[in-house]
């Protein structure tokens, strides 16, 4: 007789349908930030802003099922198959579609494909770029004094109809706001096709492209020239449509494509984890922004020997930190060895910059000796002045970085050892695509945080994009720019995120990124 081992079936894993929303990461539910987390699996759409795989695990799955207009990664049949695949080997599997899954999507037909196998699920929704859309131009989809109602409707039909089955005689009737997904391509025919069963000629027009993203480009006109605009300025996919009064609205609301960096697309070169910091200040003064870590932190080369430093951390009289990553690794190993704070002892703490500091007070410790500037040099002179001669210090930092602190608090008579707490190496995995989008698309500007960033991006032989100008955050990463011939055009006065952010800010307030 088999044992009940044997006989058990294999658990089946579950299905999530999950709204990706508009492209704004900012946008995007609590609950499918969660989905992504924990999944085993994740099948994408080209809508769904790809940043957002930087939430899943490293060994998730990650496929892409693209489609764009004459374009298909996979086929639905393909998709559905997969995704009933994929669970029935256990798998949390999270289907990730942009805008709302049910909103002109072909999240029905999905779910469907589900529940015929007997599998679970759970649907998401998420924000439609109907709504979104028009309300990052600037033009409410209603309005007490211009409307009472809002219809949706697609501007793409399935291949298989040989007829429309949008009742053009019945919007012109309705009236009020419209808004069209997709078809852009077809708005020609689809504006003619409203003139004809009676529709003014002078009703208001807007298409929304990227709708939410620093991509987002918007288009207005009335019914009888958005056409011919469209083709006379090559307005392309993916675009919202909306038709009607409230449209002038915009004249006065458009709030999301004045701010100081809209239009301006700006990469962002710092590791995957620390990125975000970079990347949402810039965003949120209005910035395009690529994400394109090429660094990658790393443990050190030999962890038994940083992790017999962190042991005796209480003997050292100061303990110096160069970076946030430095403060991270020395306390993940520190509480491996210890359960208790006060086991550093006696350790004076010092901080290179306001990012090391506030890591440092993460942890619930006092910062000692912090400089003005953010560099190892004037960590330097704040020892000069307050005598170093016998003390012994450690240092935290990583591997092959620059020498002027052994050296110089050394030659001041100071007892000094290195502690490596991590080493950077170069980012390899582009899961998002960025790497891609840089050469199709160019740059304004490219952001450099250290100089391993510096030698890293070059080192990815990339071709470099016309008129690609170069931030960097201080001295020493900028004498790395000049020492491989490129430019500075940007150079933060306080050598941190918000230094840079505000440096690039200020750079474009006066022009001088436009030329």
């Amino acid at each position: 007789m088999e044992s009940k081992s044997k006989n058990k079936s294999k658990s089946v894993g579950r299905v999530y349908l999950v709204g990706a929303g508009p492209g704004d990461l900012g946008l995007v539910t609590l609950r499918a930030k969660e989905c992504i987390e924990q999944a085993d699996v994740i099948v994408h759409d080209h809508l769904a802003n790809p940043e957002m795989l930087g939430w899943a695990r490293d060994e998730a799955e990650i496929i892409y099922a693209g489609k764009k207009a004459g374009e298909h990664a996979l086929s639905q049949e393909k998709i559905n198959t997969l995704l009933v695949e994929k669970a029935r080997e256990g798998k949390r599997v999270v289907r990730l579609k942009g805008g709302d899954p049910f909103v002109f999507g072909r999240g029905a037909e999905e779910a469907k494909a589900i529940v015929d196998a007997g599998i679970g699920f759970e649907i998401v929704p998420g924000i439609t770029s109907a709504i979104a859309g028009p309300a990052y131009a600037g033009i409410p989809v209603t309005h007490r004094a211009e409307n009472s109602h809002v219809t949706f409707f697609t501007g793409h039909e399935g291949a298989e109809k040989t007829e429309s089955a949008i009742d053009y005689a019945a919007l012109a009737k309705l009236g009020g706001t419209q808004v069209m997904l997709m078809g852009v391509e077809r708005i020609e025919s689809i504006a003619r096709e409203m003139l004809k069963h009676g529709v003014s000629e002078n009703l208001p027009v807007a298409l929304v492209r990227w709708a939410t993203t620093g991509r987002q480009e918007t288009l207005t006109g009335t019914l009888e020239n958005i056409g011919r605009r469209v083709v006379d300025l090559g307005f392309e996919a993916p675009a919202v449509a909306v038709f009607g009064e409230v449209v002038a609205l915009r004249e006065s609301l458009n709030w999301y494509e004045k701010r100081p960096l809209s239009g301006k697309r700006i990469v962002v070169t710092r590791t995957r984890r620390q990125a975000s910091a970079l990347s949402d200040r810039l965003r949120a003064l209005g910035a395009d922004v690529i994400e394109l870590p090429t660094i990658r932190i790393e443990p050190p080369s030999n962890l038994l020997e940083f992790a017999e430093l962190v042991q005796v951390a209480h003997a050292y009289d100061w303990i110096v930190f160069t970076s946030p990553n430095g403060v991270t690794a020395f306390f993940d190993t520190f509480f491996k060895l210890y359960d208790d704070a006060r086991e550093i002892g006696g350790a004076k703490i010092a901080a290179i910059g306001p990012a090391t500091a506030q890591r440092v007070k993460d942890f619930h410790l006092h910062v000692d000796l912090q400089p003005d500037e953010f560099v190892a040099e004037a960590v330097v002179r704040e020892f000069q002045k307050q005598g170093v001669e016998n003390l012994r210090i450690l240092l935290a930092r990583a591997e092959k970085a620059r020498d002027v602190l052994p050296k110089q608090l050394s030659s001041l008579g100071a007892i000094v050892d290195e502690g490596f707490a991590y080493r950077t190496v170069a980012e390899t995995r582009d899961d998002t695509g960025a790497r891609r989008r840089l050469l199709e698309e160019g740059a304004d500007l490219i952001t450099f945080t250290s100089s391993s960033t510096v030698e890293n991006f070059l080192a990815l032989g990339l071709p470099w994009p016309k008129r690609m100008k170069v931030a960097s955050i201080g001295p020493i990463t900028s004498k790395t720019v000049r020492d491989h011939g490129l430019n500075v055009d940007v150079e933060s006065r306080r050598h941190d995120i918000e230094g840079l952010t505000e440096a690039i800010r200020s750079f474009y307030a006066k022009g001088a990124g436009n030329g």
